[in-house]
């Protein structure tokens, strides 16, 4: 499934995929385009979830996997993975990074974004008050003022992704980072006995 683009010989690789956007990498530059949207480079990301991508080169429609390269010949992707035990408590609760900042992070599936408190968002950096977009959400306790906001990346393990949305809710919970399907949907996800395995094709 190679192509030949306008430019050049390209090579185009999936480097995550999302509802409705795609992080596509060309000719070793990044873009993250929604759905609709033309790359400088004439990629156009026609539709996109968490099984796969349409891409429109040259007029030509092709499905595109995850973690697969294209252009020249296929390239078989790497795998990369983290084992994340499960505590006393039944949580999968790890070490990352968010901005290249070391943070605790718990995986959440029912988040639908990354989340994180300001008091969090301060330490690491985020100008959530300048960048950020206000919104609300609702937690446990009940409605949150909250900030939405685009982290520039979000790494666990040799996972690492860019341009990741996320909510930064006013106060101090919650006390670990949610890691939620922002992230998550770019990874595979495989519970093996006490053990939580995320693997993610580059």
């Amino acid at each position: 499934m190679g192509y030949q683009s306008a430019h050049s010989a390209g090579l185009v690789k999936v480097m995550a995929l999302f509802s409705g956007k795609a992080m596509i990498e060309i000719d070793g530059k990044r873009r993250l385009l929604r759905e609709g949207e033309e790359s400088p480079e004439g990629v156009r990301l026609v539709s996109s979830n968490a099984r796969g991508a349409v891409l429109e080169i040259n007029g030509r429609r092709e499905d595109y996997a995850l973690g697969a390269s294209y252009g020249g010949r296929f390239a078989q992707p790497d795998v990369r993975e983290v084992r994340i035990a499960r505590n006393n408590q039944g949580a999968y609760i790890t070490v990352g990074s968010i901005n290249g900042r070391t943070t605790d992070m718990l995986v959440d599936t029912g988040a639908t974004s990354v989340a994180m408190s300001e008091v969090e968002a301060r330490r690491l950096g985020i100008p959530y008050r300048i960048e950020g977009t206000r919104s609300g959400v609702h937690t446990a306790s009940g409605f949150a003022n909250a900030h939405a906001v685009t982290l520039r990346q979000v790494r666990v393990g040799d996972i690492e992704l860019a341009n990741v949305e996320a909510v930064v809710i006013e106060g101090d919970s919650p006390r670990q980072v949610l890691l939620g399907m922002s992230f998550l949907e770019a990874v595979e996800m495989d519970v093996q006995g006490t053990v939580l395995v995320l693997r993610s094709k580059y």
